[in-house]
């Protein structure tokens, strides 16, 4: 594995390793306004929420690390302490990209990039129209991280209004994740699209004490077939079945026959019992799974 000493780095260098490593990252599309009521519509990949309550998200206009200089939207939150975070989906993408060019101080952002500003409700920065969802924030402090190339600073921002397009919510009035096709900043010039085809979901295992991994037999946690992510949904059982449980799940079909044709061949019926057991894990049958594991 290779190890790298950071201060051994250029900035440029350490921006390139930390931007491709660090990733994805959601897209906060900013709106800002200047004291002189100038608009100004900036992307930013250094961004996140930190809090529900309060709702806060923070995003970072770094110092450019070519030449030290700030962004227009920095300059802009300090004068007026309002924004809008407007969340980017694949349909605004090459806007988005076109909005970040450094267009001159005054410059509006949303007629350069083709956006539509829409009336904010209690800030004074736009909100982009064709945003799936806009949040309304206020500042509540900019925090500085250092007065050289690449540094950033730490906008807090504490939302106070949303505004959520109907065609992302499902039948209950929830934003449907299958439905945002959002998009998120990778290293370089690289994107990635969140679409149905590559979502899955996980079992949050805080809902209940899963048993780990550790308490799983060593012929399972040894497996030459299943993976590290196979491990993680049976260490998140709850209890590991009888006797009585694995020995009628042993007695369908399907089990008997391997279990028939591998009398006497351990390794054999071993490997084929993992196998079956993978594949039910990919199916999320997890329970049956293991049944067939502690065979």
């Amino acid at each position: 594995m290779l190890s790298i000493t950071v201060a051994d780095l250029s900035p440029v260098e350490l921006q390139n390793y930390l931007q491709y490593a660090i990733a994805p990252r959601p897209i906060a599309l900013a709106s800002t306004i200047d004291k002189s009521g100038r608009v100004n519509l900036s992307p930013f990949s250094f961004f996140n929420m930190f809090s529900t309550n309060p709702p806060i998200c923070i995003i970072s206009p770094s110092r450019r690390v070519r030449d030290n200089t700030t962004k227009h939207s920095l300059e802009n939150l300090k004068e007026v302490g309002e924004l809008v975070i407007n969340i980017v989906n694949y349909s605004m993408v090459q806007q988005t990209s076109l909005s970040s060019v450094e267009y001159a101080q005054g410059v509006n952002e949303f007629i350069k990039a083709g956006f539509t500003e829409l009336p904010s409700q209690l800030v004074k920065p736009p909100r982009v129209a064709e945003s799936p969802v806009q949040f309304e924030c206020v500042v509540n402090n900019i925090i500085s991280l250092g007065d050289g190339p690449g540094a950033g600073n730490l906008v807090i921002a504490e939302i106070k209004l949303m505004h959520i397009n109907e065609a992302v919510l499902n039948k209950d009035g929830k934003i449907d994740q299958t439905k945002m096709d959002q998009v998120a900043r990778l290293g370089g010039d690289w994107y990635c699209r969140v679409t149905k085809e590559n979502l899955f979901t996980v079992e949050k295992p805080n809902r209940h004490i899963g048993i780990g991994v550790d308490a799983l037999p060593y012929n399972v946690r040894n497996s030459a077939v299943l993976t590290g992510n196979d491990l993680g949904k049976l260490g998140n059982l709850t209890t590991l079945p009888d006797d009585a449980a694995i020995e009628q799940f042993a007695q369908s079909d399907e089990i008997k026959e391997i279990l028939d044709a591998t009398i006497g061949d351990s390794h054999t019926r071993e490997l084929q019992l993992h196998l079956k057991a993978k594949n039910l894990l990919t199916e999320e049958k997890v329970e049956d799974a293991i049944k067939i594991l502690l065979m």
